[in-house]
């Protein structure tokens, strides 16, 4: 089974659980990905292979077909895959319908992708007679991540896969896993696209200090290279790289741009979310928790412009903490999430796809 990934880290955390599963059932897997993400492949314990030096951001099918499709056919001349997952980009369906074999999709689908999937499409027609693709055929199977409850109406039929989060780990320790005493945990996350997050131009420092003021304690999760910075932006704060997985059954709130990821690790452990889009697809995630009574939401274009973003954000913070019906609405998705299937439940539907 060839697995997929392009663009950030992210886009590895959410293939690994399918990935892993298949590996541990006996399965020989790849993962094919950009350069920037075979570290931390590696550190996950997933074996991949560079395909492109560069990095593939949203959207990029088109600029970087022709590369990525004769990168993945020289592959495919050593290492022939019966099976491929891969995921928003439609550069690795083209490359099994050449093949010959089944392709799985597997995403986070908030919203319609329609619009975009027939523009990606239609970029892709030169490299599709290139290749003598004529056609490409519907996915074998289309596994959506995203909770039934938060799926817009009219959204395509999918199988639901529990996401099992598996993020790169740090040594855990006890305040990890344990919940303040007589104190509410807020955490702060940028994911995995950003150093820190952008609260709409307020300094990261004056919105810890609007969140430490109203009794939370604060912490904040960031990428390594973000360390030393955070270090003089939050003084005694604990920041810095943070296991989600491990933090997230102990916070009472997160506050984060709205990576699907991110979400997805917060609904797992029932925490409510402020969310502070970064991106277009991350507004549809908001809105669609925000509609659930699990979160809200602050916009750039929509604060108050009489009033300073940080302190907007620290009354959200503080309405959200204070009203338990966020934590019981968040508690109710977890619930569903759990019952969803497991990715080693969904792989023995894919077991029997190349023989289909």
């Amino acid at each position: 089974m060839l697995f997929t990934a392009g663009g950030s880290q992210a886009i590895v955390f959410a293939i690994a659980p399918l990935a892993s599963a298949a590996r541990n059932a006996g399965h020989e897997i790849l993962l094919a990905a950009d350069e920037s993400l075979m570290e931390v492949a590696e550190a996950i314990g997933l074996p991949a292979v560079c395909i492109i030096p560069e990095r593939m951001r949203f959207g990029q099918d088109v600029l970087t077909a022709a590369v990525r499709l004769d990168a993945l056919l020289e592959l495919a001349e050593d290492w022939a895959p019966d099976l491929i997952v891969g995921g928003l980009s439609h550069v690795p369906r083209v490359f099994a319908a050449r093949l010959g074999v089944p392709y799985v999709r597997q995403a986070w689908h908030f919203a319609s992708m329609d619009r975009r999937d027939r523009t990606v499409l239609e970029g892709l027609a030169p490299e599709m007679r290139r290749l003598g693709v004529a056609e490409l055929p519907e996915p074998a199977m289309f596994i959506n991540l995203c909770p039934p409850s938060l799926r817009p109406p009219g959204s395509p039929a999918a199988r639901s896969m529990r996401w099992a989060p598996r993020v790169r780990q740090a040594r855990v320790e006890p305040w990890m896993y344990t919940r303040p005493d007589g104190r509410p945990r807020v955490l702060i996350t940028a994911g995995t696209r950003n150093l820190v997050l952008d609260t709409l131009g307020t300094p990261l420092r004056a919105l810890v200090d609007e969140l430490t003021g109203a009794g939370a304690e604060v912490l904040v999760a960031a990428l390594p290279e973000a360390a030393e910075r955070l270090a003089r932006e939050t003084g005694d704060v604990r920041a810095g790289w943070i296991p989600l997985d491990v933090v997230a059954p102990t916070c009472d709130l997160a506050v984060h741009h709205g990576g699907a990821t991110t979400v997805a690790t917060m609904i797992n452990a029932g925490v409510p979310q402020l969310l502070i889009p970064d991106m277009g697809m991350s507004r549809n995630i908001a809105e669609s928790l925000c509609g659930f009574g699990a979160a809200l939401m602050v916009e750039e274009r929509r604060t108050d412009a009489d009033r300073n973003p940080g302190e907007l954000i620290g009354a959200r913070c503080r309405e959200m903490l204070s009203d338990p019906g966020y934590a019981e609405r968040s508690r109710l998705l977890a619930e569903e999430s759990a019952s969803l299937p497991t990715p080693a439940e969904v792989l023995r539907e894919l077991e029997a796809l190349p023989a289909a």
